[in-house]
């Protein structure tokens, strides 16, 4: 063969292999197993998503690991919630020199505020989450605002957008498809959200929520259910006597239905209320973390999981207890 036709041939057996790399699933790195589920979802075959925090596992004890890093330098997207929900992030990005593109996945939604911040905190209240990310890394408190903005589905859908715009920002060949994958996924999202505000509006008026960490504010904000937590918005936090007795008034007082252990928190106190006032446990909620397996392994399965706990412990009113 000519030196010249072989060139050509060789040529033209690499352009499989260079339209094959061309063609590798972006690499995209979450905080935890919310963000993770919501990215597969937008992304689908498009990109390659890795959770540093597993299903099941907690943000707000999380501690880096040094593998970390290298999911971090490897990443082409990197996905957090903010807020200060991963109060480590800043430093992570950091140690891996990170430069390429984030996605505040809170971006564009109005948090409501952390009840459990002292007046006297003198954190920086600058409303940019990359900034708090980068201020607030001891003792993993969240500041002035609560950080569990998923769980109401509206802003769900704020964090699909957030997180489309980064997929296109990164990978524009395929902008069409994240435009399409995501209007699909938040259009289920919306369709969830209007079941649960009719699942919950047929609660009776008086119901009362208590649960082991403040994480439902959000849900109870969209939804209209009133919540009570043992703890504060750190899983870390532990309730007082004081607290832990007035809790007993109130299970007592508003006649309490049932008491939901909630995935993040230890049992041993949400037990210990329910002997002292005889009401039982109707099950497990899911608020920081998908479960690994089951209906609360996908996000909307996570709501339509807590929904329906809620919904069947609380429809049928209870009869008052001596």
């Amino acid at each position: 063969m000519k030196p010249v036709a072989f060139m050509m041939s060789l040529m033209l057996s690499l352009v499989p292999l260079a339209s094959h790399a061309a063609e590798r699933p972006i690499n995209v790195t979450t905080s935890f197993s919310i963000l993770d589920d919501m990215v597969q979802e937008v992304g689908g075959e498009h990109v390659h998503v890795r959770s540093l925090i597993s299903p099941e596992g907690d943000a707000h004890g999380y501690n880096p690991r040094p593998r970390d890093v290298g999911a971090i330098a490897q990443a082409d997207l990197v996905v957090f919630n903010g807020l200060q929900f991963e109060g480590w992030m800043s430093r992570l990005l950091d140690a891996a020199h990170y430069r390429n593109p984030v996605v505040i996945a809170s971006d564009g939604i109005t948090p409501l505020k952390n009840q459990e911040e002292h007046d006297d905190d003198d954190h920086d209240h600058d409303h940019d989450a990359h900034e708090h990310e980068a201020g607030h890394e001891h003792h993993h408190h969240h500041g002035p605002q609560d950080p569990h903005a998923w769980q109401d589905l509206r802003n769900g859908a704020q964090y699909v957008r957030n997180i489309r715009d980064g997929l296109i920002k990164v990978d524009p060949a395929h902008a069409d498809d994240y435009r399409q994958r995501a209007d699909a996924y938040i259009a289920r999202i919306m369709t969830l959200d209007g079941q649960i505000r009719q699942q919950m509006q047929q609660l009776p008026k008086d119901s009362v929520v208590i649960t082991g960490h403040a994480s439902f504010n959000y849900f109870a904000n969209a939804y209209g259910l009133p919540f009570m937590a043992l703890q504060g918005l750190s899983t870390e936090d532990d309730p007082s006597a004081a607290s832990v007795a007035g809790l007993v008034r109130t299970v007592n007082e508003h006649h309490v239905r049932a008491l939901f252990n909630e995935s993040m928190t230890r049992s041993a106190l949400l037990n210990q209320l329910s002997q002292e006032t005889r009401v039982p446990i109707a099950g497990t909620l899911h608020s920081d973390a998908l479960a690994a397996k089951g209906d609360a392994s996908t996000y909307l399965g996570m709501m339509q999981h807590n929904a329906d706990l809620l919904y069947n412990a609380l429809h049928t009113p209870a009869a008052p207890r001596p």
